[in-house]
């Protein structure tokens, strides 16, 4: 797939995976250090909102955003993944307040590498938004072309309004 940062057309790792489709198996790092794994996200819709570095404005807007929509989405589970270190994200966190949804760290870059969203150039993973069911299937999917945008933070959330 290819992307653009500031206009700069990059390429990513692979073909992300179309809704419908059983979402990849992958690795994460979570803020106490313990791995989390698709398996893991069985049983309860999630939402994944990959961002490509939590440090910079439209990573932290969109992640804070989805933060204050969290209680209004009980049946689901909210996750941001960026390949900042567990450290890093630990301090942003603290900085702005973000507790209600779980940062995770693809800092191996297995995530990204896995869904397609690695964008080796930049050594970071591409913005975009992506609903799982409970069985970990995509059941909703944003790819954000220009990495300096924003995601359709109404579009996502109307999606999981009718799902619930």
């Amino acid at each position: 797939m290819q992307v653009t940062f500031h206009g700069e057309a990059l390429d990513t790792s692979g073909t992300p995976v179309a809704v419908g489709s059983d979402f990849p198996q992958f690795k994460l790092t979570t803020k106490t250090g313990q791995t989390l794994t698709k398996d893991e996200l069985a049983g309860k819709v999630t939402l994944i909102s990959v961002v490509p570095d939590i440090n910079t404005r439209v990573c932290s807007l969109s992640t804070k955003k989805f933060n204050q929509e969290v209680d209004k989405f009980k049946q689901v589970a909210f996750y941001t993944v960026s390949t900042n270190t567990v450290a890093q994200q630990a301090d942003w966190c603290a900085a702005e307040g973000v507790a209600k949804m779980e940062v995770v760290s693809d800092e191996a870059k297995d995530f990204g590498k896995a869904t397609g969203l690695y964008i080796e150039a930049k050594g970071i993973d591409a913005r975009s938004v992506w609903v799982l069911d409970q069985a970990g299937k995509v059941v909703y999917r944003e790819l954000i072309t220009e990495q300096t945008n924003e995601p359709n933070y109404q579009a996502v959330l109307d999606f999981l309004t009718k799902l619930a």
